[in-house]
């Protein structure tokens, strides 16, 4: 029997579109964020540069918020209400604790001490005690803050200074930060801090960077940014009431009398009534109880507003705090992302000092000290959201956009007086929607991939001192249709089909081979023409057009480094060379010859007339034969026997039919209606001498071709729990396949079986969905590698995850 070891070489996830799905470790240097229901883990200090390590199921809805409260402790929310709280025991990510918090999705979390707030579109916050066992945590609800039919868009929460009280913000579509203190039980609304013209949309505390705060020290810091696209600065401290004293300087006191005045002037009711972004300086003072010590009271004032965004703030965040070499604390510095495609670091200016500035209430001036991303917004959705994080190079300001794909950038360390140096390194990406289709290059060099995202992308192994490392090197189509499936036309040539009636080809530009070549990925053929540099769309079109410029972007690749998000997105399209049109209905799937000399499509079908299958010739995309006819509604899946003889075709009316080939096309030869239920997937084995069928009613058939009926017998049937929606077959030796089944549920059945007893197949592992994954698998693909007892297995899901797996093989 053959025994089987999977491990996972490659995950391509996107980012969920919300400014709270991802969060990073306190201690270390692993980023969580939320890829659809899928929780994934990326070591942003990984020295291979990984990318995402392991994905985390469990919610059934889509994962709106993550927020860290320890090291090895995480919270998680969905869109279905549901809170989930995941623990590392022993290297290992479990869930803990798992409830209902809001009827709606939620929209915020935030961890404070023991305290967990959710605020939710039912318009609530609530708050829970968090109650840790040995294995399994509790969440206590202890109150329920109505919001009066405001949506909380953030909630931040934090400890107030020189005390044990915690103070909460939440922002809302009320335009205002409302906030709240718990000094015992229960919180309590202390002011509502205006200012803001639109929703506020996040919120961050900035604790007293001295040991103990308070009036002496730093003050805690609230910034909150709104899509007004200002951000506001508010300083909250201890109030300091003025004590009557031989001592007391008059002159201090006759300064905060004039400057109380000032204030006063400033927050007059009767000036800027016309509105605008109107400034004041008043001081919210709020009150907190204590049983042992009596009431404290705090001012909250606002102190910068910081004007640099083009569009709405989507998120904040603040630098740590954590001392250098010479034990000298950095300036305060905040990261805002924005969705006019900027990312802003601000800092107080030390250049600019007033004579005030040692007074409590001394406005500070911030300023722009840095500015990363794409001038002008012309990346559709900006940045969704950013974090902070310090590694073993320098620190990172990190953002992910509304593609899901991040960006990142670097600070390399400069002598102390100098600027630091930022620059660009890579990060990770994916499909942000369901991957419908892939599949390998003709040598196994690089993956293909498409998906309801309307992009093709193309994953590459780059080779890294200890291993090769998966990545996205490419993405060849930018489109205006969701794309649904795509083939290999030859080792620099595609076609893809999308929700149109068209089959569009494409062509490798100059530019890519040089990047492939550049980055060493391994089995590139040398080009034997000349190529376009690169490809470009037209204002309006949906066709991309050759260009002879090189695009100037890609002069990371020159240095064999992989292109950036940016870049993907701007650069690296591949020209459009052929246009093939025959069909009446939007396309369905593809699939093209081993020869690569034909390619057949299908599309949407209700009736016989357009259930049909057209098979082009590659060298003229002229049709090669008459349409195959047979089905009568739509066919989901075409595949070639390995000598091209024969075309298998399933169809959703829950029959496979075989066509064999003939000098002026394909002829029917044989069909079959033994599946229940629709069939999804067919495919041939390497050998030729049998193909599978999968279907809806949970059954994998084996069939083998008859040269002399045209009744052909099913072998073999693999019964499973769910549908069957994904099949491929493995040459593993002389003796020897392998078959991978993928079901409905994500997860990915491998079975053995000799090659001279095709009707009997073993179970030889089974890939859970912790390792696969957690939706309908949509296509499985085997590439052979250099060595024999090692293939990779590649796999894409409605989750919008796509997975290349190791399969190592040994007997027993």
């Amino acid at each position: 029997m053959v025994k089987l070891q999977v491990s996972s070489a490659y995950i391509s996830a996107a980012t969920n579109r919300s400014n709270h799905a991802a969060a990073l470790s306190p201690e270390s240097t692993t980023v969580v964020f939320a890829s659809g229901s899928l929780i994934a883990l990326w070591d942003i200090d990984d020295t291979n540069d990984n990318g995402v390590y392991e994905t985390l199921q469990g919610h059934e809805g889509t994962v709106t918020c993550l927020r860290f409260f320890r090291d090895d402790l995480f919270f998680s929310a969905d869109d279905k209400g549901e809170v989930r709280a995941w623990r590392r025991a022993e290297g290992r990510w479990s869930c803990t604790v798992s409830f209902e918090a809001h009827s709606k999705p939620i929209s915020a979390l935030a961890v404070c001490d023991n305290v967990l707030a959710t605020g939710s579109s039912d318009s609530s916050v609530k708050i829970w005690n968090i109650k840790q066992g040995s294995e399994k945590d509790e969440l206590d609800e202890c109150q329920t803050i109505d919001l009066s039919g405001r949506y909380p868009l953030a909630v931040a929460m934090s400890t107030l200074p020189k005390s044990r009280a915690t103070i909460l913000a939440v922002g809302s579509t009320d335009r205002n930060v409302n906030v709240w203190t718990r000094s015992e039980n229960l919180f309590v609304r202390s002011a509502s801090l205006p200012g803001h013209e639109d929703w506020v949309r996040a919120l961050a505390f900035r604790s007293p960077s001295s040991l103990d705060g308070g009036a002496d020290g730093d003050p805690l810091v609230l910034a909150s940014g709104s899509q007004d696209g200002t951000i506001r600065l508010w300083n909250i401290e201890l109030l300091v009431k003025p004590v009557s004293s031989t001592h007391h300087v008059n002159g201090a006191s006759s300064t905060n009398e004039l400057l109380d005045a000032f204030e006063a002037s400033l927050a007059d009711p009767t000036e800027g009534e016309e509105g605008g972004r109107q400034i004041t300086l008043k001081r919210h003072v709020i009150s907190v109880k204590f049983q042992d010590t009596g009431a404290q009271q705090y001012t909250i004032t606002f102190d910068a507003l910081l004007i640099g965004h083009d569009a709405g703030v989507t998120s904040l965040s603040w630098a740590s705090q954590q001392t250098d070499a010479g034990n000298h604390l950095p300036l305060p510095t905040l990261l805002s992302t924005s969705t006019d495609s900027s990312l802003i670091l601000w800092s107080p200016s030390d250049t600019i000092i007033t004579s005030s500035s040692n007074s409590p209430a001394a406005p500070s001036i911030w300023i722009n000290c840095q500015r990363f991303g794409d001038v002008g917004g012309q990346r559709l959705g900006g940045f969704v959201g950013g974090i902070w994080a310090h590694t073993s190079q320098g620190n990172e300001a990190m953002a992910w956009g509304w593609s899901g794909g991040w960006r990142r950038w670097r600070s390399v360390r400069a002598d102390r007086g100098v600027e630091d140096e930022w620059r660009e390194v890579g990060a990770i990406g994916g499909h942000r929607g369901p991957v419908k289709d892939l599949g390998w290059s003709p040598a196994g060099e690089y993956l293909i991939s498409v998906g309801l995202d309307q992009t093709t992308r193309i994953h590459g192994a780059i080779p890294r001192p200890s291993r090769k490392v998966w990545h996205e090197v490419a993405r060849p189509q930018v489109h205006g249709y969701d794309l649904v499936g795509v083939a290999w036309l030859g080792p620099w040539t595609f076609a893809s089909v999308a929700d149109e009636k068209v089959v569009r080809v494409f062509e490798a530009p100059g530019s890519f081979v040089e990047t492939i070549k550049s980055l060493g990925v391994g089995g590139v053929v040398e080009i034997d023409r000349d190529r376009p540099a690169a490809a470009s769309v037209p204002p309006l079109g949906l066709s991309n057009k050759a260009t002879s410029d090189a695009p100037s972007l890609v002069d990371s690749t020159k240095q064999g480094k992989r292109p950036f998000d940016g870049e993907l997105a701007a650069t690296t399209l591949w020209p459009e060379v052929e246009k093939v049109f025959g069909h009446g209905y939007e396309s369905i799937t593809i699939a093209s010859s081993h020869s690569h000399e034909l390619v057949a499509t299908a599309c949407r079908a209700t009736s016989p007339q357009h259930a049909v299958v057209r098979v082009y010739s590659v060298s003229t995309y002229q049709p090669f034969g008459s349409p195959l006819e047979g089905h009568t509604l739509t066919v989901t899946r075409i595949a070639f026997s390995p000598d091209d003889k024969y075309i298998v075709t399933v169809s959703r009316d829950r029959t496979w039919r075989a066509f064999v080939k003939e000098d002026n096309g394909y002829v029917p030869v044989a069909m079959d209606k033994s599946h229940a239920r629709i069939i999804w997937d067919c495919n041939w084995s390497s050998e030729g001498d049998i193909f599978a069928t999968a279907s809806r009613d949970k059954t994998v058939k084996i069939w083998a071709p008859s040269a002399t009926s045209d009744r052909w017998p099913a072998l073999a049937t693999l019964k499973f729990r769910e549908a069957a929606t994904a099949i491929a077959f493995c040459f593993l030796d002389d003796l020897r396949r392998l078959l991978a089944v993928g079901l409905e549920t994500g997860e990915i059945f491998i079975y053995s079986g000799l090659k001279s007893s095709p009707d009997k197949w073993d179970l030889a592992y089974v890939i859970g969905r912790g390792t696969a994954h957690v939706d309908h698998i949509h296509r499985l693909a085997w590439c052979a590698t250099k060595h024999a007892q090692i293939k990779q297995l590649a796999s894409c899901s409605e989750d919008g995850t796509l997975k290349v797996m190791t399969v190592q093989m040994g007997v027993d």
